[in-house]
């Protein structure tokens, strides 16, 4: 469908701003990231409250559009009607794409639901299995974060390759090395003493946190060092012990300082489409040791160390050896500090509108 010369594209916003994990993140990101392009199509943002402040200021090819609904009715009926009703010719959501979507576009982060089962809740699982091959083989096109993600696409839901685009994720500018008066005031509010590893992430089975805390046990007592989880509660539960220390959620604005204040920053998943909080670290200059899990080689590069062992006793031999090496952590925070430049979110929206305007048939 062509809609020229300025054919309208809307997405669902919905998630944009919100303290949803990383597809918030994500949103959020695309949509300022979009907000620095000149494309070559009006943008409408779909949402069913408030939208959040740091874009309620957009350019003047893109507008919000408050709806009202609510749950799943709302994404698979009301915005995909609007959509239709505003004549747009390309609608993207993420996973679940309606059979009433115009031009329809998915993003599909990963497909660990299919990868590692026993890593979801029952329902969960149930309703990606049922509703994402089905969205996927309806789309127009489908974006993913990774090319390792495009590849298990491509290979457990039978995707024609030329179909699946890959736009990786990019790093907020508010993750930078920040000043030892931010990182202390950070450790105070949080109670932090001491030097410290760092993690993040809600803490579902596939984050693995258990590992990095059975690492973190091992290590002797001449390593002070202790693990800070930053994350909402989930579903794997973590024992506790005094090596560790739970945050709970942190807002966004604190983030570069508990980063800044760890000497490691540590990855366990066992499966991951893309990993933003590494990149986050990298970017704020904080060394990074991760799994072998999914895109995190992909991501990592050689800016930081990868371990392909699932077993506690060698993390624990890696992060002592860390630890004692201050030449190596400064090596590291170089090599990421560099490497995270490569991740922005102008670059993820340029190669999104790319997909929006292919759709569009905007030549």
């Amino acid at each position: 469908m062509s809609c020229s010369p300025l054919p309208l594209v809307c997405l669902d916003a919905t998630l944009a701003g919100g303290e949803n994990t990383g597809d918030s993140t994500y949103w959020t990101g695309l949509i300022g990231g979009l907000f620095q392009c000149e494309p070559r199509v009006r943008i409408a943002l779909l949402t069913n409250r408030q939208p959040p402040k740091e874009l309620s200021d957009p350019p003047e090819w893109a507008h919000w559009e408050v709806l009202k609904g609510k749950g799943r009715y709302f994404n698979q009926v009301g915005m995909p009607f609007f959509a239709r009703r505003r004549r747009a010719c390309a609608f993207h959501t993420q996973y679940t794409l309606s059979p009433l979507a115009p031009g329809g576009i998915t993003t599909v982060h990963d497909v660990s639901f299919l990868i590692g089962p026993e890593w979801f809740r029952p329902k969960d699982r149930f309703l990606l299995s049922r509703t994402v091959p089905g969205s996927v083989r309806r789309a127009r096109k489908v974006i993913t974060v990774s090319e390792t993600s495009k590849n298990d696409i491509v290979r457990l839901l039978g995707v024609p390759p030329e179909k699946v685009v890959v736009t990786y994720n990019g790093v907020d500018a508010r993750f930078r090395p920040v000043g030892e008066g931010e990182v202390s005031a950070c450790r105070a509010k949080y109670g932090i003493e001491g030097p410290y590893c760092l993690t993040v992430g809600t803490l579902w089975p596939r984050k693995n946190m258990t590992l990095a805390v059975e690492a973190m046990k091992l290590l002797p007592e001449s390593v002070p060092h202790r693990l800070v989880i930053v994350g909402k509660a989930g579903w794997e539960a973590v024992a506790d012990h005094p090596r560790v220390l739970r945050t709970g959620y942190v807002p966004d604005e604190d983030m570069p300082a508990l980063y800044c204040g760890a000497d490691l920053y540590l990855c366990p998943s066992r499966y991951e489409g893309f990993g933003l909080p590494v990149v986050e670290a990298m970017a704020c200059g904080t060394p990074v040791v991760s799994s072998s899990g999914g895109a995190l080689p992909e991501v990592v590069g050689d800016a930081g160390v990868v371990i392909p062992s699932w077993e506690p006793e060698e993390w624990a031999r890696v992060i002592q050896e860390l630890l004692g090496n201050w030449s190596m952590l400064a090596q590291m925070r170089e090599a990421g500090l560099e490497r995270s430049k490569r991740f922005t979110w102008k670059n993820a929206a340029e190669r999104t509108l790319r997909v929006y305007e292919e759709v569009c048939g905007v030549d």
